[in-house]
């Protein structure tokens, strides 16, 4: 009878110390820092909120730049109830604006759009044909797709490289051979030759490993970022491999980008060095807006790591002094939380194609 009782009294202690351990966040561990945030379900739920009100907010910002980011949220996501908004920017002054929100119909097959997309079709810049030209194929215009073909081998680069990236995202492999010819063309510049390597990664050919490889270990830290994301499209062992060894590039935005992609393969190995950036203040001495880019790198690798970590560090970033920043952490918050709807037929949605202008 002895033993039973002590057998009670060493479970209800135990017992004890479990419910404390949940209730403090700082014994529990849950608090990694004095930035990190522990929160909950309803929590979740708020930062759901003010992401979306960030990102609505976006929308209506007095800059183009921040227009044109908020819009590609919204179509990375799939925020379907928040295109009435985009829609609007359709009629935009500013043609990146414009593009993206062309992009995002397409994203979110938004019919109710398909008239005035049509419209536009026949406006005569090729920067918002080609968006426009876009959106109708992933309505189900198949057509449409030569107007992006036709315009790949524009005279103007801008047009090159965005025809080039929407190709990439058709996800019609039969682009390959006019990608390959994109890239190689000695008349492409070094921005439109890399987004065409880009996109025939995104259609999954292989043969590109090579390329992106030769990228990859360019002296410029802009050019490695750009190979990066061509290795994460590709998505293959061998480029998971790379990605690997990238989280130990000497530049922290390279190794940021490295763990992004990672974490979009499914792979949580570069969680430390977006921890780095909050543990180790990595931006300490940095002018405003470096130090600005380093957190929207760190929130974009945080939504697609996903750790419970990284997480607790979203509340302070959607509440930091730069709207980039909390744009990145609001598509964070949108991606954890699965806050977007998604077309019924589709499964991974690749990121809006950067605006090259």
């Amino acid at each position: 009878m002895k033993m039973k009782n002590i057998t009670k009294v060493i479970f209800k202690f135990c017992y004890l110390i479990f419910f404390l351990l949940l209730m403090v966040p700082g014994l529990s561990g849950c608090n990694e820092s004095s930035r990190g945030v522990s929160f909950g379900f309803r929590d979740s739920k708020a930062l759901v909120s003010q992401a979306r009100q960030i990102i609505l907010e976006g929308l209506a910002d007095e800059s183009p730049q921040i227009r044109t980011i908020s819009i590609e949220v919204v179509g990375d996501t799939l925020q379907g109830d928040l295109m009435p908004n985009v829609q609007k920017l359709l009629l935009d002054d500013y043609v990146p604006v414009r593009f993206a929100a062309a992009i995002a119909v397409g994203e979110t097959k938004y019919r109710p759009a398909k008239k005035t997309v049509t419209k536009l079709l026949r406006v005569p810049d090729d920067n918002t044909k080609i968006g426009m030209a876009y959106a109708l194929y992933k309505l189900g215009d198949r057509s449409k797709l030569e107007i992006i073909r036709l315009a790949s081998m524009s005279k103007e680069q801008s047009v090159r490289a965005n025809a080039a990236a929407l190709l990439g995202k058709s996800g019609d492999k039969d682009q390959l051979k006019l990608l390959y010819k994109i890239m190689r063309s000695k008349s492409s510049a070094d921005k439109v030759r890399y987004q065409a390597a880009e996109s025939i990664a995104m259609l999954g050919d292989e043969e590109i490993f090579r390329k992106l490889w030769s990228i990859l270990i360019s002296v410029y830290a802009d050019d490695r970022v750009l190979a990066i994301r061509g290795m994460g499209a590709l998505g293959s062992q061998q480029a998971r491999d790379v990605l690997i060894t990238k989280l130990d590039d000497d530049v922290p935005e390279v190794r940021l980008a490295a763990a992004e992609q990672l974490g979009s393969l499914g792979k949580t190995i570069g969680e430390a060095e977006v921890l780095d950036v909050f543990r180790k203040n990595l931006t300490s001495g940095m002018s405003s807006e470096d130090s600005a880019r380093i957190r929207v790198r760190a929130a974009l690798a945080i939504g697609q790591i996903g750790t419970a970590k990284l997480r607790s560090y979203l509340p302070n970033l959607l509440s930091d002094e730069s709207k980039l920043v909390r744009i990145a952490a609001s598509k964070a918050v949108l991606e954890i939380n699965g806050a977007h709807l998604r077309p019924p037929e589709s499964s991974k949605v690749p990121g809006l194609p950067k605006v090259a202008w």
